[in-house]
């Protein structure tokens, strides 16, 4: 039986139930029909309350260096939380001078922040790599200029650096106490007083919580300020979105990689097991070739009820699922919900994960994804409908309103809710452009419609305004569609593509292959080198057959990619070109790599690249 002709696994969600409203010079106005419940404002008041009705619930687990779980219950997080908080108190922590952790995902790091975020100090969580990594730490010490932290977190006090402990600063390690630093396990013996209670009843919705900082991939990160009000919102729009997380017997139990200073696995998962008295299992590794194993031997011991991971992690997963009969049947066994964010899932990685769940429950499940940024807490659409193609934002969630503005022939997302940034960390300049005159934030993003007539079908990502540019001839090229086009027609052989051509006479595109594709449709051993893949006549031919493909199917200059190449070159996070999630940033790439995109556009075609060629007919089987 084919799975696109069996059942759904049945699961309590919001169907879709929008309305919208036209006004002015075309503008469409959406919003859900489901008003907003009531919810607490204070982002650890589930803390407590879970605390003192299932204290023995574990909440966060985590593998210790002799690879077993160590948990850590609802009570015993209130209890660490109070004397970190007290600590906090002691040595004079405020907005002025907030909390920032350098530190990867950690049972220390949720201690540390929630006991900030309980009696309102601020939290910047930042990626390691900024320690671990940089080279002249100019994006570092940006960010702690801005921030003028009272105290630092790391994990391990060996990767501090030199240069960043001369502010003078406090610092607080968990591993490897450096002298100087001060060890984790002695702010817990801190005896918590009254002052914490009063901290903690002073908060407001308004009371910063979190300041997130963008990848500042086009210019100086921006620190994005997220409220109690802020996080508390989006959690309640999840979970009304989503009611099985909060009634269903099994319960909330994550297992899960992505970085807590992004604010999918900071705001969104982490969130969404707290609020709704769940259990966070800490996956320690990623979606790559060195870490996957990792991720793995989790997925063994922990079954999900909710997974959450980007493009890139499903396609690795479903290599490994289908390698394995037995971690795929145990993967599958108390799964509600598939969910995809960063990017658009590739149709044969949905399709193969429908299969994969009809083989091993005689039923499909739920593949959900949605839209969010870092300004939204981050969730503004949810697509809880059961669709076969990728790609589905589904409808805005209680208590938001989304605002389609004329772009061009494109329509840009405005979106207005209590779940939106009141603006950006001492840049009122940045904040102040961010906004239109009724208060809504410019997302930078072109939405549509699926259908017009019906708004319940949900709206479709039609790639970033900014990403877009023109031809010389003025026509415009959408770079999100054709790259999504681009790889779909590759169907598993192209991970990623960056699409060329601004102020050019034609389209181009750079190619980042799919290793173990390229590798197996070539019959190349395990150990053959990036360069020996894509030299390979087999895989030319292959992307030869792709590029003639798309170009048949073109309606003109501006969905016609006439010249494809190799990427003979690394992404670099530092460079701003690929994010911890492993997205890439078309921009900054077509900047960095300008020597390399020329040879696309060469009188005389490189040998490496290779042309549209119409009326061909390839086989490459």
């Amino acid at each position: 039986m084919n799975f696109k002709s069996s059942a759904f696994q049945n699961v309590e969600v919001l169907g879709h139930n929008v309305s919208v409203r036209k006004g002015a010079n075309d503008l469409l106005y959406i919003h859900s029909n489901i008003p907003l419940e009531s919810h607490p404002y204070r982002i650890t008041e589930k803390l407590r309350y879970w605390a003192k009705n299932t204290p023995e619930a574990i909440f966060l687990g985590q593998r210790n260096k002799a690879g077993d779980w160590t948990t850590i219950t609802y009570l015993e997080t209130w209890g660490k939380v109070q004397s970190i908080a007290q600590f906090l108190l002691n040595i004079g922590l405020s907005v002025e001078q907030p909390l920032t952790v350098l530190s990867g995902n950690s049972i220390e790091h949720a201690l540390i922040s929630l006991a900030a975020m309980h009696i309102g100090i601020p939290y910047s969580p930042m990626s390691p790599a900024l320690l671990k990594k940089s080279k002249d730490f100019t994006k570092l010490n940006h960010c702690l200029d801005l921030l003028n932290p009272g105290l630092i977190f790391v994990q391990d006090g060996r990767f501090f650096s030199q240069r960043v402990s001369e502010r003078k600063i406090f610092v607080i390690a968990a591993a490897h106490v450096q002298e100087g630093q001060l060890s984790f396990a002695d702010v817990l013996e801190t005896n918590p007083t009254s002052a914490i209670t009063a901290a903690f009843e002073a908060l407001t919705s308004d009371t910063i919580a979190k300041i997130l900082f963008t990848s500042g991939t086009t210019g100086l990160a921006k620190g994005v300020v997220n409220t109690h009000g802020n996080i508390t919102t989006n959690w309640q729009q999840l979970t009304q979105t989503l009611p099985f997380m909060k009634n269903d017997k099994v319960g909330v139990k994550l297992i899960d990689w992505l970085p807590w200073h992004h604010v999918f696995g900071g705001n969104h998962n982490f969130g969404i097991a707290l609020y709704n008295g769940g259990s966070l299992f800490i996956d320690e590794g990623k979606p790559t070739p060195e870490d996957i194993t990792i991720t793995l031997k989790n997925l063994k011991d922990i079954a999900p009820t909710i997974y959450f991971n980007v493009p890139k992690g499903f396609e690795v997963l479903v290599k490994n699922l289908k390698k394995d009969q037995e971690l795929c049947r145990f993967f599958f066994s108390e799964l509600k919900l598939l969910f995809c964010a960063g990017a658009s899932m590739p149709q044969h990685v949905r399709d193969s994960l429908e299969q994969l769940s009809f083989d091993t429950l005689g039923r499909r499940i739920l593949i959900s994804t949605g839209y969010g940024m870092t300004e939204a807490s981050p969730t503004c659409l949810l697509n809880t409908n059961y669709w076969d193609k990728s790609g589905h934002l589904g409808v805005p969630v209680p208590g938001l309103q989304v605002k389609l503005v004329s772009n061009g022939d494109k329509t840009e997302a405005f979106f207005k809710g209590d779940n939106l940034t009141p603006g950006y960390w001492k840049n009122p300049q940045a904040t102040e452009n961010a906004f239109d005159d009724e208060g809504y934030y410019k997302s930078g993003d072109a939405l549509k419609l699926v259908a017009s007539e019906d708004p319940n079908q949900g709206l479709l990502f039609d790639g970033r305004i900014t990403q877009d540019f023109k031809l010389d001839t003025g026509t415009w090229v959408r770079v999100g569609h054709l790259r999504e086009q681009l790889i779909h027609v590759a169907n598993g052989m192209i991970h990623d593509a960056v699409i060329t051509g601004q102020d050019r006479s034609f389209v181009g595109a750079i190619v980042f292959p799919e290793m173990e594709h390229c590798k197996k449709i070539a019959g190349l051993p395990d150990g053959s080198t990036y360069q020996e893949i894509i030299n390979n006549d087999v895989v030319i031919g292959a992307l030869q057959e792709i590029v003639n493909n798309l170009g048949a199917a073109s309606t003109g200059s501006s969905t016609l990619i006439k010249r494809v190449i190799f990427a003979d070159f690394e992404l670099s996070k530092e460079k701003g070109e690929i994010t911890d999630k492993g997205s890439i940033n078309q921009q900054m790439i077509r900047n960095n790599k300008a020597s390399f995109v020329d040879k696309l556009y060469e009188s005389k075609v490189s040998q490496k690249v290779i042309p549209y060629q119409k009326n061909t007919n390839i086989d490459v089987s």
